[in-house]
């Protein structure tokens, strides 16, 4: 039996983008976490996109009021109290004129749909390469926004299903009454998916493992004097591994007095650069082969957990391995704690029932949100491509990038891989210094 729960990770930015009033943003998206709205309120990209939605929702709902007080009375949007001074002073700021004279509603919402079209590609990079960019950047662009006509029409929809759409706030998609859209990701990405006809079932992107999950590593960690995490690096995935100590708390987590990999020279690049992603300290043990075709991963890991336990103070272990060779591990040191982490499509169910019968808690590593470790992602993937370099003249680009992926051991969609190739691989540059010696630029 696993647990698993949806992120929220893509709908509150979403939300944030979209013009979600910050109270509901703070009580739906970042009650557990109020620094992370104040990173979004950091990132100057996303706050244009904000004030300009906010203030065409804004004009949606007010329309004839406001082109009233335009016609008859003179005003202005910076004069008319519904309209947010602080989103347009904001724009300002950042160097977009939104006040003009002799100027009516329709005029300003045509504005508002064209700036909005200019400026939603600046926020691509925050969201995740998995995720699909055209069709969520079609949710903030209205269709041909500069005809009367078309923002009649979609004037009229709004209106109509004003129920329908999150919170209130204008976003372009044909509305239907199945609830809030922004309340996961699993289901926010689903419905995006299907508006464009397609399917979404990269689902580890967008669940997480539940609290309850969780709450038993924490437990496992507060009951212990010293903790440490020992990885079987032939048998356990980095990426998973990564995702599991990204979500979780990262107070808890620090109670882990260090990670030990024990590694083998087939095993990926990427367990080189665990460490400078996470504040746990790292020991990276390669096993050299005596015998090309035969690991020693397992026999060195069990020796080292023995000296760890004996000689180093540690008196509770979390395994991160699937293969059932630990299982003489455990059994060699009776009075240690242990808690294992498995992948489900690598851990049979005999060693299940053992760890059972001995009362040893175990989780699966999959249950952990896949879609928010992006930038370790990248980090791997760009390292590779730098030792690839000097094979560029005589490699196809789109081979290239499938002997990336492969040799750091990523799983990805063709989404991702092409915009892998589109953004590093096609961008990548010649220069020639003053001595004659050629070299070739990555867009890092």
């Amino acid at each position: 039996m696993y647990y698993k729960e949806n992120t929220k990770d893509i709908v509150s930015i979403v939300a944030y983008m979209s013009g979600v009033n910050r109270r509901a943003l703070e009580e739906n998206y970042f009650n557990d976490c109020p620094e992370a709205i104040t990173q979004l309120d950091e990132t100057k990209e996303l706050r244009i996109i904000r004030s300009l939605c906010k203030l065409r929702t804004t004009l949606l709902l007010k329309f004839k009021k406001t082109d009233d007080l335009m016609r008859f009375d003179l005003k202005n949007l910076n004069s008319i109290s519904w309209f947010s001074a602080q989103d347009i002073k904001e724009l300002e700021k950042q160097g977009i004129s939104i006040i003009k004279v002799n100027y009516r509603a329709s005029k300003y919402m045509a504005d508002f749909n064209r700036l909005i079209q200019e400026n939603i590609n600046n926020c691509k990079d925050v969201f995740p390469a998995w995720l699909n960019w055209e069709y969520l950047k079609d949710l903030f662009i209205m269709p041909k926004g500069h005809s009367d006509n078309a923002v009649i029409k979609e004037f009229n929809t709004y209106m109509e299903n004003l129920s329908c759409y999150p919170y209130q706030v204008y976003i372009h998609w044909k509305p239907y009454d199945n609830g809030n859209i922004f309340y996961n990701d699993k289901k926010f990405v689903s419905i995006l998916y299907d508006m464009h006809g397609d399917f979404f079932d990269d689902n580890e992107k967008v669940t997480d493992a539940a609290d309850y999950t969780k709450t038993n590593i924490y437990d496992f960690i507060q009951k212990n004097e010293s903790t440490a995490i020992v990885v079987d690096c032939e048998n356990s995935d980095v990426y998973k591994l990564f995702a599991m100590l990204k979500n979780l708390n990262q107070e808890e987590i620090s109670k882990i007095k260090k990670i030990i990999l024990y590694d083998d020279y087939h095993t990926t690049t990427g367990w080189d650069w665990l460490e400078k992603f996470t504040s746990i300290p790292v020991e990276h043990i390669e096993v050299e082969r005596v015998v090309d075709n035969k690991s020693l991963v397992d026999i060195k890991m069990t020796a080292g957990v023995c000296r760890e336990y004996y000689n180093g103070n540690v008196t509770s272990f979390i395994l991160a391995s699937s293969d059932s060779d630990y299982w003489g591990l455990i059994s060699s040191l009776p009075d240690a704690d242990f808690l294992v982490i498995y992948e489900y499509s690598k851990c049979g169910g005999a060693i299940k029932q053992a760890l059972d019968t001995r009362g040893i808690y175990y989780c699966a590593i999959d249950d952990f949100c896949s879609g928010n470790i992006e930038a370790f992602k990248h980090t791997v993937l760009i390292d590779i491509l730098k030792t690839r370099l000097h094979e560029i003249p005589d490699i196809n680009g789109r081979d290239l990038v499938e002997e990336i992926y492969e040799t750091a051991r990523i799983e990805a969609s063709e989404t991702e891989k092409n915009q892998f190739f589109e953004r590093y691989i096609k961008t990548i540059r010649l220069s020639v210094d003053l001595n004659g010696v050629f070299t070739l630029h990555i867009n890092d």
